[in-house]
């Protein structure tokens, strides 16, 4: 992520920039965490993400689909039904979330002892 002094100053890398811009926004890795265990519809996903507001939610699920990371599915009814899932390239993040999640079980201390 950064380039030897003798070629030049430190940088970095213009992907993890990209990376955690996208991911980093607020609630983007979590919504994708939360479909990582599989489809879900809406109510579900603001069910199982506790402080995010309908509408954030909506956003982000917006963005997700664009980015192509999830895919929007509107099942016929009745009732019609719409349900978003992880896309292939969506998956391959899972195993990213993973690690980082296991990383922040392992060295970041739980927000409640830090009270």
């Amino acid at each position: 992520m950064t380039v030897n002094e003798a070629t030049g100053p430190r940088v970095c890398d213009r992907g993890l920039i990209r990376a955690f811009a996208f991911l980093g926004k607020r609630w983007n890795g979590i919504v994708l965490g939360v479909l990582a265990n599989g489809p879900a519809g809406f109510a579900e996903l603001s069910r199982a993400i506790d402080g995010i507001s309908e509408s954030v939610l909506s956003d982000r699920l917006t963005e997700l689909c664009a980015a192509g990371l999830v895919d929007r599915k509107v099942k016929a009814g009745p009732p019609v039904g719409v349900s978003y899932e992880l896309t292939d390239v969506g998956r391959s993040l899972v195993p990213v979330l993973e690690q980082l999640a296991r990383w922040a079980h392992e060295n970041l201390p739980d927000a409640r002892c830090a009270e």
